[in-house]
């Protein structure tokens, strides 16, 4: 078999869809202001300084056919190109025009204030893939911002975009991580004591980076032909198996749009993923995740637990992320109502959404325990139960569902103690409150009696538990170390991340390491345990 080819980025002709196919404008580029009746603002990159490739997607690179950047003058002219110092043929740089909803409140125009889509281009199967470069310079939407970005939250969006896809969960891509040479300024905690940064521009990749905001800031302002041309635009281009000319279209295409986000929220919460941000500008209308912001892992198992510092109220919390969905859908709903003569039509959509994420997330949980979704009834409470009884203590979570596969539920359990296996998923074993060891081994001892009822023989389980909890994430702490390395110039320590989260349920003594529990010195260290929008 002949393997693909693999294509020069500089030979790759390029097309704009989504500008060719919808209404933009072509005002001062760098002015911020507020952009009436178009979809997108023209506007170009700002050049850096010292562009320099520091870190490639060689997976995604190959769903591309591109080639790999192999030799300095190739890396160099990459690093120009996904730096935005160049354009090739047939690019058209344009920022998107959207609004949104921040933390339950109507925020008016957004918009991509450091976000500039290059163009698309076609891969291999026929998928077009949109480029972005976030952290290119000023749009008409930075408002009072400068359009860049810093290394840390550049470096933690490509590690994590393609940490995501690996892990089966939908998601945007990232294709390279590129130094500017130029410094930014910023002040991470909003406390005053702002410092100059290595900046950095990420090239983000992705069927499309429509968000539920472009809908509502034409629903906003009374645009409804805007509306209606932006709806038809990605029911055409994104939704092929919804009729165009029908006329519950767009009830239909919002039902799908519901159904792909309650898929989204089940991997979130199977990987212990918490996004951090997740207004209405920030869910993807492809069910994709999509920025990469203040994000965070459940390290210590906490159903209330948010990465984010400007969070003061948990909204965005992990256990919240499902009903924060729903509310999202709800305002995506309330944009589309003048498109449709009857809104019990959306209605049913967010029905749809309830009913996805209930069945998918009964699927993903009971596959974490190596259950059968077509057992007996009952699952889903020893679910709600032994997440209740982690809350107990401090449990490790990526780490004590893969030692939860080690144990035998047949074997007796230890005469006042738990399993040995279980014993490395705990930060403090050697203080487990008597009434946690207590519940969880009921817990064990009903787990064992429902995988002996419903004939779950030892290699089914492990294997489907195998499939659905992740030896390997990107931990907080891990990419802290990487950014800390990286700003002092060593790159290995990002490369060795990245190879290791391309297979991250296949256990590995090269990458075991990664896999330890946060240590202590990250409990409370900036970007290890709290982030702040500042990037």
């Amino acid at each position: 078999m002949l393997a693909p080819v693999r294509r020069l980025l500089d030979a790759i002709p390029f097309d704009h869809h989504f500008a060719r196919h919808l209404p933009g404008e072509d005002g001062p580029p760098t002015l911020p202001r507020q952009v009436h009746g178009a979809c997108w603002s023209a506007v170009p990159p700002t050049p850096v300084a010292a562009p320099r490739l520091l870190a490639w997607s060689d997976a995604l690179a190959e769903t591309l056919g591109l080639a790999s950047p192999d030799h300095p003058e190739r890396s160099a002219a990459i690093a120009a190109l996904l730096a935005g110092n160049r354009l090739l043929p047939g690019m058209k740089p344009v920022a998107a025009c959207y609004g949104g909803h921040q933390f339950g409140q109507w925020a008016g125009q957004l918009g991509d204030g450091r976000a500039i889509v290059l163009g698309d281009l076609a891969a291999a199967d026929g998928q077009r893939w949109e480029l972005q470069l976030k952290g290119a310079g000023l749009t008409p939407y930075s408002r009072r911002a400068d359009g860049r970005a810093v290394l840390r939250s550049s470096l933690r969006e490509f590690v994590c975009s393609e940490a995501m896809h690996h892990l089966g969960v939908p998601t945007t891509r990232a294709l390279a991580l590129v130094g500017t040479g130029e410094t930014v300024v910023r002040d991470m905690f909003y406390d005053g004591r702002a410092e100059a940064e290595p900046g950095a521009i990420v090239t983000r990749v992705a069927p499309s980076f429509v968000r539920f905001g472009n809908f509502e800031i034409f629903a906003a302002r009374g645009d409804r032909e805007r509306l209606r041309l932006l709806a038809d635009y990605v029911i055409a281009q994104h939704f092929p198996e919804i009729d165009g000319a029908d006329p519950q279209r767009y009830a239909q295409w919002f039902a799908t749009v519901a159904q792909r986000t309650a898929v989204l929220m089940a991997h979130w919460l199977r990987v212990g993923f918490v996004h951090g941000v997740m207004n209405t500008d920030n869910l993807s209308i492809l069910g994709l995740t999509i920025d990469y912001g203040p994000f965070g892992w459940l390290d210590v198992f906490d159903p209330a637990f948010t990465p984010n510092t400007t969070d003061r109220e948990g909204r965005y919390a992990w256990a919240e992320q499902p009903a924060v969905a729903q509310w999202n859908l709800l305002r995506l709903a309330d944009a589309l109502a003048p498109l449709v003569s009857d809104t019990e039509s959306l209605a049913a959509g967010v029905e749809a959404f309830g009913e996805q994420f209930a069945g998918e997330w009964r699927r993903q949980s009971l596959a974490k325990l190596g259950l059968l979704p077509a057992s007996g009834q009952g699952e889903e409470m020893l679910v709600a139960e032994l997440l209740g009884t982690l809350t107990m203590t401090e449990v490790d979570t990526t780490r004590f569902f893969r030692a939860l596969m080690e144990v035998d539920p047949t074997a007796p359990l230890p005469a006042d103690g738990l399993p040995p296996a279980l014993l490395g998923s705990f930060y403090a074993a050697e203080r487990l409150p008597a009434r946690f060891i207590a519940r969880l081994r009921e817990w064990l001892a009903a787990y064992a009696a429902r995988l002996a009822a419903d004939g779950v023989d030892a290699v089914t389980r492990k294997t489907r538990m195998a499939a659905a909890n992740p030896w390997i994430i990107p931990r907080n702490y891990l990419l802290q170390e990487a950014i800390d390395a990286a700003s002092a110039g060593d790159l290995a320590p990002l490369a060795t991340l990245m190879a290791a989260i391309r297979d991250p349920y296949t256990e590995r003594e090269e990458y075991a390491r990664f896999t330890a529990r946060r240590p202590d010195w990250a409990r409370h260290a900036p970007g290890c345990s709290a982030l702040s929008c500042s990037s």
